[in-house]
């Protein structure tokens, strides 16, 4: 089975290819198709979001598709950024921005009251609009400030349930095991091989 993953930003093209691995699935990203454009994310969930761009890529390609969209949500924020995560700074935010932002906004809340998940849904869909969505949840807390210098996003100031240690601070094997998007991973890839074996 061919795959195209619906994103052309590169760590969430490298979390998904190391999770995926071993399974009979030749993957392409966006990255190699710069004739499809931007795909505006206009739902107001998660789900809609993954679902439209995985749609989008799917009508342009012919081929299944599978997208993913991910929100940090904030308890002391009313579950902000959410489904605004990657853009929570401005259209054009970078990770830092997105980062400073949240951690302005967090000034003075106490540690007991900085809980926050991550929550990531992962739509597959194949040619003629069959589709199917699965998702990851991770609980956890807000740092008072950004440590480690591995993954992406918000994952210098978040720090798992469980843990002493951010995202940022965690080999991507490690984070893979634990994260909302490995184990939304994980669902997918129960998926992907199950219709494989169907096929077969």
């Amino acid at each position: 089975m061919r795959l195209v993953l619906a994103t052309r930003n590169e760590d969430k093209v490298h979390e998904i290819r190391e999770a995926l691995d071993g399974l009979p699935v030749g993957l392409m990203s966006l990255i190699e198709l710069p004739e499809i454009g931007e795909i505006e994310e206009t739902g107001d969930t998660l789900e809609e979001n993954a679902l439209l761009k995985a749609e989008t890529v799917s009508a342009a390609t012919g081929l299944p598709a599978l997208a993913d969209d991910t929100g940090l949500e904030v308890e002391a924020l009313d579950g902000r950024p959410g489904v605004r995560s990657s853009r929570y700074a401005g259209e054009d935010a970078t990770y830092e921005d997105n980062v400073r932002k949240l951690l302005k906004e967090m000034k003075g809340v106490p540690p007991a009251k900085r809980g926050a998940s991550f929550r990531t849904v992962i739509a597959l869909v194949f040619p003629g609009g069959k589709s199917r969505t699965v998702e990851g949840y991770c609980r956890g807390s807000i740092e008072l400030e950004a440590r480690g210098e591995n993954g992406f996003g918000y994952d210098p100031v978040f720090t798992p349930e469980g843990s002493s240690f951010t995202f940022a601070e965690l080999t991507l094997a490690q984070k893979n095991a634990i994260s909302h998007r490995g184990r939304a991973i994980v669902a997918a890839r129960r998926l992907l091989a199950g219709l494989l074996k169907d096929d077969e």
